[in-house]
């Protein structure tokens, strides 16, 4: 077990189990947060903060948008991969995904780790304990499968499994969350779970590539609105849990892509001059007609500056993949 931080077994049955760090480092609250990064110049919201209770589903809803093409896109490759990617795994391989859930992403890899394996080993690591939701709804359809699951950071998760076992690991980084991170925090997060992973771990990263501006800015502000939705909803998560009074109707959802940074940049613009009041953050908020709050950044990548960054990390490349349209890459790496 990891002898840096003492962790504490809950056992749900036998299929299931997770731990949690005895001792975790306080996290700044909600309001906390909030109160700094709206009393910067440049106001921001971090977009972890989208992902409330409707939030989350909204979120679900835009991956079926016509024009929101990274899941379905990511999901082509994945049933690609049934063929290939076994030749990559063997039945002493553990499956451990960084952000847990029962999306039909996660299956797919599971199918090819069921049919590989008598019996599938599977660690989610997440900060959140909706993990083991997740998890009990994956039991009932895999009857091979056992699962671990890690409540704690992607970095604290990885390197408790360091000392776990003795097992090589498949580790999965799906969806486009990478593309959050700016360039150089990007290659720092990277480089921490190299140091974190066992020799001759693998490991599976999805990004997004460079595309058409038209393609990418539909992308994030759909012809439904629901894209403008969830953006908007921070706001009223923000009214609800930190007792504050944005008027939802004086914002707009503004969101461009910036071809020089190879980002889409996401914000809320202030239709009116407005005073707004976060009550539990104790912040009296002044904006200007037009002034922006920074939500997110979406950074996307080329096939040659993706092999370049893992490759700077230390990663030995194994394989990529892109969809028909080479809209998007799913990138097979190892630490040996």
């Amino acid at each position: 077990m990891n002898k840096k931080i003492e962790y504490k077994q809950y056992v749900v049955d036998s299929q299931l189990r997770y731990f949690k760090p005895h001792a975790t480092k306080i996290e700044k609250s909600f309001a906390e947060e909030i109160y700094y990064s709206l009393n910067q110049n440049s106001k921001f919201i971090n977009p972890k903060f989208f992902y409330d209770k409707k939030g989350s589903e909204l979120f679900e809803s835009i991956c079926l948008v016509p024009e929101y093409y990274p899941t379905r896109t990511e999901i082509s490759i994945l049933k690609k991969l049934k063929h290939v990617l076994p030749s990559y795994l063997d039945e002493n391989i553990n499956l451990v995904e960084l952000g847990s859930g029962a999306s039909v992403k996660t299956r797919l890899i599971l199918d090819i780790f069921t049919k590989l394996q008598p019996k599938t080993e599977y660690f989610p690591i997440d900060i959140s304990e909706i993990l083991t939701e997740s998890s009990e709804q994956l039991l009932k359809d895999y009857d091979t499968l056992h699962i671990t699951g890690i409540i704690d950071t992607y970095e604290g998760g990885l390197e408790f499994l360091k000392s776990y076992d003795d097992k090589k690991n498949l580790i999965l980084f799906l969806g486009s969350s990478f593309g959050n991170f700016t360039p150089d925090d990007g290659k720092l997060f990277l480089e921490k779970i190299f140091f974190t992973m066992k020799s001759d771990d693998l490991f599976l990263i999805g990004l997004d590539l460079v595309k058409d501006k038209n393609i990418l800015e539909s992308a994030y502000d759909d012809s439904q609105g629901v894209t403008a939705k969830f953006n908007l909803n921070v706001l009223s998560r923000i009214n609800d849990e930190l007792d504050a009074d944005f008027d939802i109707n004086n914002f707009l959802h503004y969101s461009i892509y910036n071809e020089n940074a190879q980002r889409i940049e996401m914000n809320l613009k202030s239709l009116v001059s407005q005073s707004v009041i976060i009550g539990k953050s104790n912040l009296s908020l002044n904006l200007d007609k037009g002034e922006l709050i920074h939500t997110e950044y979406s950074h996307k990548y080329r096939v040659s500056q993706i092999k370049k960054l893992l490759s700077d990390v230390g990663f030995e490349f194994k394989n990529m993949w892109l969809d028909d349209e080479k809209h998007f890459s799913l990138t097979l790496v190892s630490k040996n």
